[in-house]
């Protein structure tokens, strides 16, 4: 018994040394350069650092409106950074909330509109809607906010 042990043993240490080389014993021929351009591009734009945004203000107030009007603002979106900024997606809260955001990349000091309409219509009283941008900063997303007062239209 002790003898196939040992054996079966050898015999794995025998395979196992075989499946490991592959004949010509030159691992840079493996080396895909294709991806090593990637990876030199890739890390450049890391040293770079993450995009930076900053905004003119993250925050509308619209004040008192009446029930049915549409609320329009513009916030104004800044690429800080020595990097391209990039806004993937700009999600909302309900569908009363639509987002107009810049599709293309925004480049280092360039300024561009975010433009957002709230329609108050089935909306009463205090109102706060969220905009999360989807971005690639370091952080991942930014907020912006809308808020303000409806009053309800008279009961018929």
């Amino acid at each position: 018994m002790r003898k196939i042990t040992y054996l079966s043993a050898l015999l794995f240490l025998f395979v196992g040394v075989l499946s490991c080389s592959n004949g010509n014993g030159n691992a840079t021929t493996k080396i895909n350069k294709e991806n090593l351009d990637l990876a030199r591009s890739r890390d450049v734009a890391i040293k770079k650092g993450a995009a930076l945004i900053s905004f003119s203000n993250k925050e509308y107030d619209f004040g008192t409106v009446n029930e049915g009007e549409i609320v329009e603002t513009t916030f104004q979106v800044t690429n800080s950074g020595k990097t391209d900024l990039v806004i993937t997606d700009a999600k909302v809260t309900c569908g009363c909330t639509v987002p107009v955001w810049p599709k293309k990349p925004i480049k280092p000091g360039q300024t561009e509109d975010i433009k957002v309409k709230f329609n108050t219509n089935g909306k009463k009283n205090r109102q706060q809607k969220n905009i999360t941008l989807i971005t690639n900063t370091e952080s991942g997303r930014e907020v912006l906010t809308l808020k303000g007062m409806v009053t309800p239209k008279a009961k018929q």
